[in-house]
């Protein structure tokens, strides 16, 4: 991407900054901060476009559960704001600008973009399931918006699900509500060493299947909190005494499977972030970075099929992490074992010719695909937002 960035700072200089793109057949590079400007494929852009100046809370009422702002509005921004009332993102999504080696952190539009979420996603839904309105641009530079700001809202055809996670392919998102949650008061983990994979998971799944609320559910292979791995680690939130009781209920349930440790709240939070932001796969510069989704039993494969000595396990083992040699060969392997294993790969981070040389998400059924081509025919004719990011030609 040229290093040449046009940084508006209205939703209407947006707007004139893709028509002009649009007029000349000049493509743009979509980024809201530049954190994860390293994801999927590269863009072949004349121009970049960033929204870091678009930026700021433009509607924030904590008794409704909602909240709205600039599109390059910096996450900690809001996750600060909504801490001040004792509320919280409920997807809990990550911010990866240490593993993209960026100074800056990831702003609310590139979460959107490309709907990232976090632990919690087993139990609160993806980030798309809480975006409430938007307003965007297209690629003929016309404003338009999809949803609203309250919690019952029809406004016929939702935008907002397709919008989110199409990687600003479809449109630039310039503003964005979305749905809180109250934060939990305290957190407490369980940590269970366990023999290896397999029997991890199957901690993970008698977690998950308890009365106990489990909120997050991963498995650490190299280990974690002064404990060697594999490690199962299951937390448990809400008020002090439930996370307290819960803990010790759950902890003795699963003491069979191994070693077991309770970890208190600041330790706790600290934790989960790290998984949050794929802090324990422990991926160095020089390493590719995938994502595998899977069923949860079937993780374990993956990572002994690849034969990567580095994993990290989310979502109850179906969300595998990986890290390998930036190599063509490496990412075929990614790809052999999570076809094998009925699943779906995206090469997360690698040196761009990498990225430009090879599929970076796995293929769609022709329908699917075709449904993609014309869905951007419509939203962007001259084919000027991100091209190519997520799949070549479109």
């Amino acid at each position: 991407m040229s290093a040449s960035f046009l940084a508006p700072d209205t939703e209407a200089g947006v707007a004139a900054a893709v028509a002009a793109a649009a007029a000349e057949g000049v493509p743009l590079g979509i980024e809201g901060r530049g954190s994860k400007r390293g994801l999927l494929r590269p863009v072949q852009a004349a121009r970049g476009l960033t929204l870091r100046n678009l930026s700021g809370i433009t509607l924030y009422k904590p008794q409704e559960l909602i909240i709205a702002a600039w599109a390059g509005t910096p996450l900690p921004e809001i996750e600060a704001a909504l801490a001040e009332h004792g509320q919280h993102l409920i997807a809990e999504p990550p911010d990866l600008a240490a593993l993209f080696g960026s100074a800056g952190p990831a702003s609310l539009g590139g979460i959107v973009a490309t709907n990232l979420s976090g632990p919690r996603r087993i139990t609160g839904g993806a980030t798309r399931d809480h975006v409430m309105g938007i307003r965007a641009v297209n690629g003929r530079g016309e404003v338009f918006r999809s949803g609203g700001r309250v919690l019952k809202n029809v406004t016929g055809l939702d935008l907002c699900k397709l919008l989110t996670g199409a990687h600003g392919t479809l449109g630039v998102l310039t503003e964005i509500t979305l749905k809180v949650l109250p934060a939990p008061s305290a957190t407490g983990t369980i940590a269970v060493r366990v023999a290896d994979l397999a029997d991890g998971v199957r901690v993970l799944s008698a977690g998950l299947g308890s009365p106990f609320g489990v909120t997050g559910a991963a498995l650490l292979p190299q280990g974690g909190v002064g404990l060697g791995g594999p490690l199962a680690i299951l937390r448990l939130e809400e008020l002090p005494e439930s996370v307290a009781y819960r803990s010790v209920r759950l902890r003795d349930e699963l003491a069979r499977f191994g070693e077991v440790a309770l970890i208190g709240d600041a330790e706790s939070r600290a934790l989960w972030r790290a998984v949050r932001d794929a802090e324990p796969l422990g991926a160095t510069a020089e390493q590719a970075v995938w994502r595998v989704s899977v069923q949860p039993s079937a993780g374990p494969g993956v990572v002994a099929a690849t034969g990567f000595g580095q994993a990290l396990l989310d979502w109850g083992g179906g969300l595998v992490w990986l890290a390998g040699p930036a190599t063509a060969a490496a990412h075929a392997n990614v790809i052999a074992a999570a076809t094998a294993a009925g699943g779906s790969f995206t090469l997360f981070r690698a040196p761009e010719p990498l990225r430009a040389a090879v599929e970076v998400l796995s293929p769609e059924p022709p329908a699917l695909a075709e449904i993609g081509r014309r869905v951007k025919a419509v939203m962007d004719p001259r084919g000027v937002l991100n091209p190519g990011r997520m799949r070549a030609g479109l």
